[in-house]
């Protein structure tokens, strides 16, 4: 009886191990399987597509004709010349950061630039922080504190842009740099703690020209730029 129960166990084992041999020579259906070829589907297929490549051929990468590749550079060469520093420095920002578009940029610059302007004025320092570089910042803060200090207030009412340029780009490692000369026009006055005008005028329209420079750390998930520098332009 022993011997009965080790040979009846000793092939079950043997079948199950020819049964995993065959099974791995063979194969298995996985569901990923190539359909039998037909050639009336095969054929319809073609007639459809005159492109397809005929049975049993691999085909290699088509070399895109210039023609059929898209500029991902127009936009670029639409705000800066080709091969001058400026369009070289915001292609290698493109590069960096595939999803920079000159004109968006420039348009949340000038949204920014109202804030920053404004924010100061206001000695807003919560919306400064959000919007400026440590450095940047914390010079804001300096000349804001300064101005408490005298019971100065600033009068300030912003008009509009006149005009926003980007003047220069480059890469830094992996933070982008972008600096715009900005045209606005804006109603500004100084006043003292008893209220009287100390600079500026509260009535009159100025002109004001900056240089500014935004910076971003194209590896960074935080999408905003920040106030790197300032200059202020005779």
């Amino acid at each position: 009886m022993e011997f009965f129960d080790f040979g009846t166990i000793f092939f079950l084992v043997a079948a199950v191990v020819i049964f995993f041999q065959l099974r791995n020579v063979l194969g298995r259906r996985t569901g990923n399987e190539r359909p039998p070829f037909d050639p009336y589907t095969a054929s319809r297929s073609r007639e459809q597509d005159k492109s397809a490549p005929p049975e049993n051929v691999v085909s290699l990468p088509r070399r895109k004709d210039a023609a059929d590749a898209p500029d991902v550079y127009a936009d670029i060469d639409a705000v800066a010349k080709p091969d001058t520093d400026l369009n070289k420095g915001l292609r290698a920002i493109r590069d960096a950061e595939p999803d920079f578009e000159p004109k968006s940029f420039i348009e949340g610059a000038k949204l920014a630039y109202e804030m920053i302007v404004m924010a100061y004025a206001d000695g807003d320092r919560r919306t400064l922080k959000n919007l400026l570089s440590r450095d940047v910042y914390d010079g804001f803060v300096a000349a804001i504190s300064d101005r408490e200090s005298r019971s100065e207030k600033i009068q300030s009412s912003f008009v509009g842009i006149d005009k926003a340029d980007i003047v220069s780009a480059e890469m830094k490692g992996t933070e982008a740099h972008i600096t715009l000369r900005i045209v606005s026009e804006l109603i500004s006055a100084t006043l003292d703690k008893g209220g009287e005008v100390i600079d500026g005028d509260p009535e009159t329209v100025a002109e004001v020209k900056d240089v500014w420079t935004f910076a971003r750390d194209t590896r960074s998930s935080d999408p905003n730029w920040k106030l790197v520098a300032t200059e202020a332009e005779d």
